[in-house]
């Protein structure tokens, strides 16, 4: 039987491809531009949202934020306040409860016998079932899987470039020179400006280094060449990036290798979103792609052409609502603002802790502001089109300009023919949609698995679940499993110990002879886990 190849993710947090093998002449990253000419550089990647959890949930579901009701940020973290609205009448943080459906792509992965690993970023607004990982936590690791010839999947994500790494006193010693930074246009040349990015820059080059030690650890476990690895980000994070559908908030690097079957020192432009991750993953593991995803796999068995367009949305950030669709091609960028009455700097309280922003704050009260620096004071228009191969930085809006009129048709309708095919529950009140979700104001709980065990005096027709008894059966016997709840997902362990490894039920199973203890529970994305079955059996 062929083996499948091991599968390695790892992304940094709110990262622009600052890069020097994207061509930043600041950028200090040896080991993610050896990585780029051991592989292929992906200069056309783009997110889905300019922030980390609706983006985040896009990627482990292969499903728009839009679509599955996962778009406003934030829904899980108590720390960020919802509006009074949501936390008055509803429980807040809530789970986005998903179509039934929907898995986290993991579980396909694990139901074909990889081992998946985590270590140790969720952050998908709903807390994930324990049936998407063989381990969750700092301490996940390829390394941790019993059989070293089982294929793996495994997930690391250093934190050190999230936004709140430029705050100073997350990062007191600078290892850039402020003065030779490059300033973006729209923000003002200050110290603070300039120390800030020097910041950022510093973290990536910290995460380089992270990311050197995992590809260490790789090569001395001899896997170098059986592993597929892919680097990428979630979105960028600056201002007037992060959280917003321009491409300094949803422009990411993404770099693959995979020796054998893409050769070294290779650039693609294709576009690219990160929802086609989950499903190439897939496509590389060789698993046929679940025809509800909306991601399209770009590598391996089931891979497709390419995309035309990517699109991305921007809702609720915090305490802020707001609506904003966009989408993109090679060189045009639309976006859609449907609250023309709001402006664009709303009270997001964390966003302003940002020394940038405070200094865009401080310079526009004090009128040192040119006019390129102020676009973010401007009225917001219903519609904005960017040249973007002549306004890298999406400053000339052309949406008013007749010579571009054909250009602006084009991407309009591109945009209505996206919300049509995949829905848009941005149009729903964020308090109906969960009211639907949760309707007696309380997270709905998985129902207990029921366990059906199947030998030649029972065929499947009688369930037990007396926990109290214990149960003689004779060998062969195969136990079935079912849940109630629909989507829900089964796990199963014949360890007694208080935090067992969960196996992924996928098809009736034989008990091993002798004393065995069952438990068994279910989980739905949205939904409070099941409580435990626990059958003890004697198998004669």
């Amino acid at each position: 039987m062929k083996k499948r190849p091991n599968i390695l993710w790892i992304s940094f947090e709110d990262t622009n491809p600052f890069y020097g093998c994207y061509g930043d002449k600041i950028a200090r990253t040896p080991n993610l531009d050896k990585l780029a000419s051991e592989g292929c550089l992906y200069t056309h990647c783009f997110s889905t949202s300019g922030v980390c959890a609706p983006a985040r949930s896009a990627i482990i579901t292969g499903m728009y934020p839009i679509s599955v009701g996962s778009h406003h940020m934030r829904t899980t973290n108590p720390s960020m306040a919802a509006p009074e609205e949501i936390t008055s009448k509803l429980p807040v943080p809530y789970s986005v409860v998903m179509p039934p459906y929907v898995k986290c792509f993991t579980e396909y992965l694990r139901a074909e016998g990889y081992y998946c690993t985590n270590n140790s970023k969720t952050d998908y607004q709903f807390i994930p079932p324990f049936t998407a990982w063989d381990e969750c936590g700092p301490n996940a690791h390829w390394r941790n899987r019993s059989d070293k010839n089982q294929p793996f999947f495994a997930v690391f994500n250093p934190t050190k470039t999230h936004e709140s790494g430029m705050w100073p006193e997350n990062c007191p010693e600078i290892t850039f020179d402020p003065d030779e930074i490059e300033i973006p246009p729209y923000f003002p040349d200050t110290p603070e400006v300039r120390k800030a990015l020097a910041r950022m820059y510093t973290n990536i080059e910290y995460n380089d280094k992270f990311l050197g030690e995992i590809l260490k650890q790789l090569e001395e476990d001899g896997l170098s060449e059986d592993t597929v690895v892919f680097h990428w980000s979630d979105h960028g994070p600056l201002p007037r990036g992060k959280r917003w559908p321009y491409d300094s908030g949803i422009h990411v690097p993404l770099i693959i290798r995979w020796p054998g079957h893409i050769k070294p020192g290779t650039k693609s432009d294709r576009l690219i979103s990160t929802i086609d991750l989950g499903p190439t993953v897939l496509s590389i593991a060789e698993i046929p792609i679940p025809p509800y995803m909306q991601g399209i796999p770009f590598l391996g068995k089931y891979a497709k052409g390419p995309r035309r367009y990517v699109y991305a949305s921007r809702d609720r950030h915090d305490t802020a609502y707001d609506m904003v669709r966009a989408v993109r091609d090679k060189r045009f960028k639309y976006i859609r603002n449907y609250c023309v009455d709001l402006p664009y700097n709303l009270w997001i309280p964390y966003l302003h802790k940002h020394p940038i922003m405070q200094e865009i704050w401080r310079m526009y009260i004090e009128g040192k502001l040119n006019e390129k620096q102020k676009v973010l004071f401007n009225k917001r228009p219903p519609e904005e089109l960017y040249d973007i191969l002549n306004d890298p930085y999406e400053i000339n809006n052309l949406a008013d300009n007749p010579k571009y009129k054909k250009d602006l048709e084009r991407m309009r309708k591109a945009l209505d023919r996206w919300i049509s095919q995949v829905g848009d529950m941005g149009k729903i009140n964020e308090s109906d949609m969960v009211r639907f979700w949760y309707p007696d104001r309380k997270q709905p709980q998985t129902e207990k698995v029921v366990v059906i065990p199947i030998w030649h005096k029972n065929y499947g027709i009688e369930p037990i679940m007396d926990e109290n008894k214990e149960y003689t059966v004779e060998s062969p016997c195969l136990i079935q499993l079912y849940c109630p709840s629909q989507g829900a997902s089964i796990g199963y362990t014949f360890e007694e110990k208080e935090n067992p490894r969960w196996l992924l039920y996928t098809q009736p199973f034989f008990l091993p002879k002798g004393k065995v203890f069952l438990r068994t529970k279910a989980a739905r994305i949205g939904y409070k886990e099941s409580e435990e079955t626990k059958i003890r059996f004697v198998v004669k």
